[in-house]
């Protein structure tokens, strides 16, 4: 069985004729119906049901077709990574979620860029499961991000974990006297600007799963589109967000961050590469990472790639 079998198969399966497959194909129909007819037989079963009008998939052909796309979309993953490995020593992709940002991936990547000056860096927003996309397709090299997507293709290096504190108006009650921190049940009835609302799941999603896992419910929450959005409602007084520690001096003047339960409650901060590839670029970036957290005395965890 090869890989062209299987895009004849796909090809006659989604146009449902054969004509039309070898229309798309750029090959005559006989040949075509050949090569399906051989599919069959190496596989020892019918996969499509040539009576019926339009053609449609046996029961094997559905399980058959299922199972090859995803073979020939990681076939094509696979082209796309080892191209991008080829280039590696031209340019470099990295993907990131605008919150990190705000920490001390700049001084990172400002690090990184005077190791290997005469490599290309190029610096792409893209949010959590964007990066797993784009790291598949080839598009990036590695992504700073917070939420975990299982990939067989792509390997999380959980950095650390970053505190979480509510962003809330200097006026209101919620606030006042500044307390030490605040729980999430406090504030299952306030309305929670949350961010961004697309494309989805993002940080929204891992925000309200923290109330699940606690048995409560936000019964108020209104989705916006980015993180500084949901800042300036705050400072308007429109309602109360959630954001990871390091935001805390942003719009400072018109708002107070307070910790969430003792600290408790963190957002992993989480480096993305591809499997197995362990190249002294993806090293060097992730031992001046390191470095770095040492210098300003953050809490990490230590993996090698």
């Amino acid at each position: 069985m090869e890989l062209r079998h299987l895009r004849y198969f796909i090809a006659v399966a989604e146009e449902k004729s054969f004509n039309k497959a070898a229309e798309r194909l750029f090959i005559s129909q006989p040949p075509l119906s050949r090569q399906i007819k051989q599919l069959e037989d190496e596989v020892g079963a019918v996969l499509i049901d040539r009576e019926h009008r339009p053609l449609k998939l046996t029961e094997a052909g559905e399980f058959f077709y299922e199972h090859a796309l995803q073979i020939l979309t990681k076939s094509d993953n696979l082209r796309s990574m080892t191209q991008r490995k080829g280039s590696l020593n031209r340019s470099f992709s990295i993907g990131f979620v605008p919150s990190i940002l705000y920490g001390i991936l700049p001084k990172i990547i400002a690090r990184f860029r005077e190791v290997y000056p005469n490599i290309h860096i190029k610096l792409l927003e893209l949010n959590s499961w964007e990066q797993t996309q784009a790291l598949t397709s080839g598009k990036i090299d590695v992504g700073f991000g917070r939420l975990q997507f299982e990939d067989a293709s792509v390997r999380r290096i959980l950095l650390r974990q970053e505190s979480l504190v509510v962003a809330a108006p200097k006026s209101h009650p919620l606030v006042a006297n500044l307390p030490k921190s605040v729980e999430l049940v406090d504030l299952v009835n306030e309305n929670l600007l949350l961010y961004p609302n697309k494309p989805r799941p993002s940080f929204i999603d891992y925000i309200l799963e923290l109330f699940e896992s606690r048995n409560l419910k936000a019964n108020y929450f209104t989705e916006v589109r980015e993180l500084h959005i949901a800042l300036g409602l705050v400072a308007a007084g429109e309602g109360l967000t959630i954001v990871p520690k390091t935001l805390e001096h942003l719009r400072s003047q018109e708002i107070s961050y307070v910790a969430l339960e003792d600290d408790f409650l963190t957002s992993p901060v989480i480096m993305n590469i591809r499997h197995f590839d362990k190249s002294e670029v993806l090293k060097t970036l992730l031992d001046i990472t390191y470095q770095f957290y040492e210098s300003e005395g953050l809490d990490y965890v230590r993996e090698e790639i």
